[in-house]
């Protein structure tokens, strides 16, 4: 769920591409328009230099980052493109890259952003009270933003993946008084997105309530449903019942509707990835954008409602190795810890094994070893992000507090099954 920050930053609708072009720490120029390289990952910075960590006011960005002796660094903040590894950066930039503010949307946190390759049409949430969910036409030239309310209504879908002609909902509301009322307790839902009719598939865990059913991913092997499941859903208040499980990521069998516990160990399981070859899964834990215990709705958040957020908590991307035919995950190890946006939010793995998390002001794209190669800012805090198939999926499309963009690259995307 949520990579919070307080404050939309003032929205233009229009391409962000500038004229930039300068290697941070050297004289010479960057790999093209709108793109800032930092010289040997900007490693050493000149003294004196600060970053303030802002705790509790969700605002964290690389550019924020006081380097009085050098000037050239006030230009980070307003790049396209941050680039930190600059020939494996130019092979995923192309030659034409871009980032492009598409639509503006409310200051709510927006997620589950879904690509449905036989419509050809972006499916994502809005995590406000209400059952209307939005949709872009990428038919339309220009594309066109409209909203949808699914039947039976689903509330808060968090997550979405798309497999087999459905989209898989993680859902993470349960609350009766919604706006149409919705009959839902957080779990599973699958969407037919031709009719727009909804199936429940799980919302239970032996009698026990979810707390938030945050991401999903469907292994396209087995047909396995991983799953995460922290805290947000009370602490934004789109829950009525308190949690009763402990934050876990868990796998669920479609088939047999069996449910495992598959980690216990994070504080706010939270994005969730597997890698091309199905050798590895990632998951984030993002517990610096949270509460410390006790658990309340009665701590006040200069934020978003019910969230605070903690510079020093947990906001790492964490690897596993998928064993047991597909069954379970080992070897937990931390790849990336996120101080350059807030908390890493939605993950995805690409075609070539890169991992692209949305945190902060855009993308990070690090590789399978957790390497920072480069960073895409957007013009509002990004929370999710989905490939379209549009040139065999080299474009990405972004959603968050205030804002959708669109990102033209090389770098591809797994393809929808």
């Amino acid at each position: 769920m949520p990579d919070p920050r307080g404050g939309i930053p003032k929205m233009v609708i229009a391409s962000l591409q500038r004229t930039i072009l300068l290697r941070i720490g050297t004289s010479s120029e960057c790999v093209i328009p709108g793109a800032i390289c930092l010289d040997n990952h900007a490693a050493r910075l000149p003294y004196p230099f600060y970053r303030d960590p802002y705790n509790g006011s969700f605002f964290n960005a690389l550019g924020d980052t006081e380097v009085p002796s050098d000037k050239s660094w006030s230009l980070v903040a307003d790049a396209d493109f941050v680039i930190f590894d600059e020939k494996r950066g130019r092979e995923i930039l192309g030659e034409y890259p871009s980032v492009e503010y598409v639509f503006e949307v409310g200051p709510y946190l927006h997620e589950s952003p879904v690509f449905v390759p036989g419509l050809n049409k972006i499916f994502f949430s809005e995590l406000s009270p209400t059952t209307e969910q939005f949709v872009v036409d990428l038919n339309a030239t220009p594309p066109t933003l409209s909203r949808f309310t699914a039947d039976p209504p689903i509330y808060v879908p968090n997550g979405a993946f798309f497999h087999e002609g459905k989209v898989w909902y993680s859902t993470a509301g349960s609350n009766a008084s919604v706006a149409g009322g919705p009959e839902q307790r957080p779990g599973l839902v699958t969407l037919d997105p031709y009719t727009l009719k909804t199936t429940t598939i799980l919302d239970n865990y032996f009698g026990y309530a979810f707390s938030d059913c945050d991401d999903i991913i469907v292994d396209p092997v087995t047909g396995y449903v991983w799953f995460t499941v922290p805290y947000y859903s009370w602490w934004l208040e789109v829950s009525d019942i308190a949690p009763q499980l402990r934050s876990a990521t868990y796998r669920f069998d479609p088939k047999t509707g069996s449910t495992v516990v598959v980690n216990d160990e994070m504080r706010s399981p939270n994005g969730i990835a597997l890698s091309p070859d199905r050798r590895h899964l990632y998951i984030s834990d993002t517990g610096a954008a949270g509460l410390s215990a006790p658990i309340s709705l009665d701590v006040p958040s200069p934020g978003i409602q019910g969230i605070l957020y903690n510079t020093t908590g947990k906001r790492t991307i964490y690897k596993f190795d998928l064993v047991d035919d597909g069954r379970a995950i080992v070897n937990k190890r931390p790849i990336h810890y996120d101080a350059i946006g807030t908390v890493p939010d939605g993950l995805k793995v690409a075609r070539n094994g890169y991992i692209v998390t949305a945190t902060g002001n855009g993308l990070s794209v690090l590789d399978q070893y957790g390497d920072m190669i480069l960073r895409v800012q957007t013009n509002f805090t990004a929370n999710n992000f989905i490939w379209t198939d549009v040139d065999d999926y080299r474009e990405v499309w972004i959603v968050g507090q205030g804002g959708v963009a669109r990102v033209k690259w090389n770098l591809q995307g797994q393809r929808a099954q």
